[in-house]
């Protein structure tokens, strides 16, 4: 299996031995990325031409990937049937937004709901292929949700730890799951975040969140969507912001598909942040390469709402290496969005309808004809049903029909 070679900081630039199970950077506290020998993967996965042809005929799943996986032991994988999500089109919105192509990348439909599971399959694996018995992580709710569940399948304890401001709906998903759930006195993620770590080293728990193993499992996304696309790279790809992890993992997988000759043209890449809390898209367009926390993040879309990202630094690689672009979005753009997207049948919770409503903002800056573009729908609607909020402001008409009208 592959075997990571070195873990580089997204901004110093130091590298450090993956013996040393960093979660930052020693340095600079920011998240690391794992750097791997290419060459040793595209001898393994692609011996000769056959293989190769044959590798792309498989449907596209999760575990399809597993030659770009931290993975040591095959027979220990925990899993749920993650990935394989759809790729669905829409040529209603395409042409409201005078683009060729468009498509969502709907991540509601991995099993706990969300794009989290992918990460999760890869991290509790992990923890299994070295014995843990109790794994730790901080959550705004989805990842809480995530990695409940799969430590549930796996037999091991879990505790997540969760901040003030996180839906219901997410709190009793994660207690059916059975783990034990901290509430810290905070609206702040990286506050619990932190606390996570530190409970972590005290208390002997295997840590898992925002980090090198998580990340890894969610560039299946991004060799999805090439996948789905029959290997014909989209023009845009547009992914909302909360961590950075997700957007810096689906750029590094389509840098590693391009590295082992898959694909030769790589998409840009477009990150949406809530206008709330914005602290990558600041930092874009202030051309700087720190992440300025945000001190009072306020955002209906409760699953990014990070002020202080770990992969932020990754995120702002992403878009200024792909020469891609970033975008903020009101929450009222975010509600407009998420109504549109169930219009067409698709049901996102705010976080995940963010990508739409930066691709409505976009049409306004960019020229989007002949353009396949990608969006990337984070997590199902039921995760944050906005209980009644969208309903009384854009559902409910102010007329009064009689009941013959209705029926």
């Amino acid at each position: 299996m592959v075997q990571i070679k070195g873990l580089k900081c997204f901004q110093c630039e130091n590298t450090y031995s993956p013996e040393k199970k960093l979660f930052r950077c020693p340095t600079c506290q920011v998240g690391l990325n794992a750097i791997y020998d290419y060459d040793a993967i595209e001898e393994s996965l692609f011996g000769n031409a056959i293989i190769r042809g044959e590798f792309k005929r498989v449907e596209p799943y999760h575990w399809k990937y597993i030659s770009f996986y931290p993975i040591d032991d095959v027979k220990k994988i925990v899993s749920m049937q993650e990935g394989g999500t759809p790729l669905i089109e829409s040529p209603k919105i395409a042409q409201e937004v005078k683009c060729d192509d468009l498509y969502f990348k709907y991540e509601g439909a991995n099993p706990t709901g969300s794009f989290k599971d992918r990460g999760s399959t890869v991290e509790i694996t992990r923890a299994i292929e070295q014995n843990a018995k109790t794994v730790i992580c901080a959550s705004t709710g989805n990842m809480g949700a995530s990695v409940a569940a799969y430590a549930a399948m796996a037999g091991i304890d879990c505790t997540i730890l969760i901040p003030n401001n996180i839906p219901d709906a997410k709190i009793a998903q994660i207690y059916a799951y059975g783990a034990k759930i901290i509430q810290i006195d905070t609206n702040s993620y990286y506050t619990v975040q932190k606390l996570s770590e530190e409970a972590a080293s005290e208390f002997g728990y295997f840590l898992l969140g925002d980090y090198i193993d998580r990340i890894e499992g969610e560039k299946s996304v991004g060799f999805e969507i090439i996948d789905q696309l029959e290997w014909k790279p989209p023009d845009y790809v547009i992914c909302p912001i909360g961590t950075g992890t997700l957007i810096w993992a689906i750029w590094k997988a389509f840098l590693e598909f391009k590295e082992v000759g898959l694909i030769e043209i790589l998409p840009k890449i477009i990150g949406v942040q809530a206008e709330g809390c914005a602290p990558v898209i600041h930092a874009l367009k202030n051309d700087i390469i720190d992440i300025i926390p945000v001190e009072s993040p306020k955002t209906i879309a409760s699953a990014i709402s990070v002020p202080d990202p770990i992969t932020g630094n990754g995120a702002l690689m992403a878009l200024k290496n792909s020469q891609g672009d970033g975008l903020t979005v009101t929450d009222e753009e975010i509600i407009q969005a998420r109504i549109r997207l169930g219009k067409i049948g698709i049901y996102a919770e705010p976080s995940g309808a963010v990508s739409l409503a930066g691709l409505y903002k976009m049409q306004n800056q960019w020229d989007l004809h002949d353009k396949t573009i990608v969006c990337v729908i984070t997590g199902h609607g039921l995760k944050d049903t906005l209980t009644g909020y969208d309903i009384r402001r854009s559902l409910i008409k102010p007329d009064i029909y009689a009941l013959k009208d209705v029926l």
